[in-house]
C-alpha cells in the first residue's frame, strides 16, 4: 500500500512530502530523495496512508523517495556536520581578517557536498566577492552566501521568547506572516515596544494566530461609544470584552451594565418595555437639582438670622446734626467751571446768563456734539 510521507531536512526547515513506492517507511526513518538541487537526507515525521484505489500511482502526485538510508549515509551526514562547524570557525576568521560588516549565522552542507550554503545578517549590501574566493580556495565546492533576516536568525538559532518557552518560530513555525502594529491595537494591547516585541526585536509573531478570532468578535460587537436605541432605554456602549465575550453599557441613569453578545442581540433596535417607560416616567416626575442659575445671596444681606445679634445695634447712632458719611467707591469725572445762573432778586446783570435767541440758538444746539458714555471694562 503506497503511502505519504512528510519528510524534513532541518529541525527548522519546512515538510516536504514524498511517495513511500514499493518502500515500507515507519515514522521517524532516514530516507534518501532527489531534489533540484542534487540528493538529499530527511528524517520521516508524518506517514499517511494513501487511499486504495491510488496503489499503482503515486498518492497525489507526490515524487517517490530515492531509497532508504543506511548506515554508510549516517556516517556521512556527521562528517558534514563537522565540516560545517570547522567552516563555520575559516568563515568568521575571513569576515574580520576583510572587516566586513556581516554576522555569519549557519553554515549547511549538502549530503553529497556538492554546494555549501553561508547563512549571514547585515544592516545593508555587502561586497563579499574576496570573501568567496578564500571559501571556494578552501572548500574546492560551490559556495552560496545567503542574506536572511533576523527572524529566520532566532529561527535558526533558537531562543526563549517572553512567556519562558521555547520561540515559536523554532518549535512549529514553518513561514512568517506579516505582523503590524494595527493587530496589537485591535487586541488592545499597551503599545509598549518592551511587551509586544520578541527576541529579535520584531513585533510577536503570536499577535497573527488570535487576529482572525479578534476580527469575528469585532464584527459581532457594536462601535463602542456610539448610542443605540433597546428595549431597556438608550444604552451607549462603553468597551467590548474579547474573553468574556461581553459587552458594558452605560444606561440613562449613568449606570453601567454588563451583558453577552446573544443578550445585546436581542435587546438591541427594539422599542423600550413597559418598565423602562415608568422608569423613565418616574425620572422625569422626579425634582431635580438645578445646574446654574443665580448665586446664592450673601449671609450679610439677608439680616440677622434666628438666635444670632442684631450688629446694626452696636452701632453708635448719629448725633442731630451730624450726616453719616457715605461711601462711593466709583470714579467721578472732573466737571469743568461752567458759570451758574444766579436766581432772585439780588442776582447782578454780569451773573445773569442770556440764552441765545433766534438762529444763534439753533446755531449753538447744533453744533453741540454728543457726550460719549465710557464703556466700562468687562470682568474677566
Amino acid at each position: 500500500m503506497s503511502q505519504t510521507l512528510g519528510v524534513k531536512f532541518n529541525d527548522y526547515g519546512q515538510v516536504y512530502y514524498f511517495g513511500s513506492g514499493p518502500f515500507v517507511v515507519r515514522e521517524g526513518q532516514h530516507v534518501i530523495v532527489k531534489t533540484d538541487q542534487g540528493m538529499g537526507l530527511g528524517k520521516v515525521i508524518l506517514v499517511r496512508q494513501a487511499p486504495k484505489e491510488m496503489d499503482d500511482e503515486d498518492p497525489e502526485g507526490h515524487k517517490a523517495i530515492y531509497r532508504l538510508a543506511n548506515e554508510k549515509d549516517m556516517e556521512a551526514v556527521a562528517e558534514n556536520e563537522a565540516l560545517s562547524k570547522d567552516a563555520f570557525k575559516f568563515c568568521r576568521a575571513c569576515i574580520t581578517t576583510h572587516k566586513l560588516g556581516m554576522k555569519l549565522v549557519d553554515v549547511e552542507v549538502f549530503f553529497d557536498r556538492s554546494k555549501m550554503v553561508f547563512y549571514f545578517t547585515a544592516p545593508g549590501r555587502i561586497d563579499f566577492r574576496e570573501l568567496i574566493k578564500d571559501l571556494v580556495k578552501e572548500y574546492r565546492t560551490r559556495i552560496e552566501l545567503r542574506q536572511i533576516g533576523v527572524r529566520h536568525e532566532t529561527q535558526m538559532l533558537g531562543a526563549i521568547g517572553n512567556c519562558g518557552q521555547m520561540c515559536c518560530c523554532r518549535r512549529f513555525m514553518r513561514k512568517f506572516v506579516p505582523v503590524t502594529i494595527k493587530m496589537a491595537k485591535e487586541q488592545n494591547l499597551f503599545l509598549n515596544p518592551t511587551k509586544i516585541s520578541g527576541i529579535c526585536g520584531r513585533l510577536l509573531c503570536c499577535l497573527s494566530f488570535e487576529q482572525q478570532g479578534y476580527e469575528e468578535f469585532h464584527r459581532m460587537c457594536p462601535r463602542v461609544g456610539k448610542k443605540y436605541q433597546t428595549s431597556l432605554g438608550q444604552m451607549k456602549v462603553l468597551r467590548s470584552n474579547f474573553f468574556k465575550k461581553s459587552l458594558s453599557l452605560l444606561d440613562e441613569n449613568f449606570e453601567e451594565q454588563e451583558v453577552s453578545i446573544d443578550e445585546w442581540n436581542e435587546i438591541v433596535n427594539k422599542p423600550p418595555s413597559d418598565e423602562a417607560k415608568a422608569e423613565a416616567k418616574a425620572r422625569a416626575a422626579a425634582p431635580q437639582a438645578r445646574r446654574g442659575g443665580r448665586r446664592p445671596m450673601r449671609p450679610d444681606s439677608l439680616g440677622p438670622q434666628p438666635g444670632e445679634p442684631d450688629l446694626s445695634e452696636l452701632e453708635d447712632p448719629p448725633s442731630p446734626g451730624e450726616a453719616r458719611p457715605v461711601r462711593d467707591d466709583r470714579k467721578r469725572r472732573p466737571r469743568k467751571d461752567v458759570p451758574r445762573k444766579a436766581e432772585g432778586p439780588d442776582a447782578s446783570p454780569e451773573q445773569t446768563a442770556s440764552a441765545p435767541e433766534g438762529d444763534d440758538a439753533d446755531k449753538s444746539k447744533r453744533g453741540r456734539r454728543p457726550r460719549r458714555r465710557r464703556r466700562r471694562p468687562t470682568k474677566k
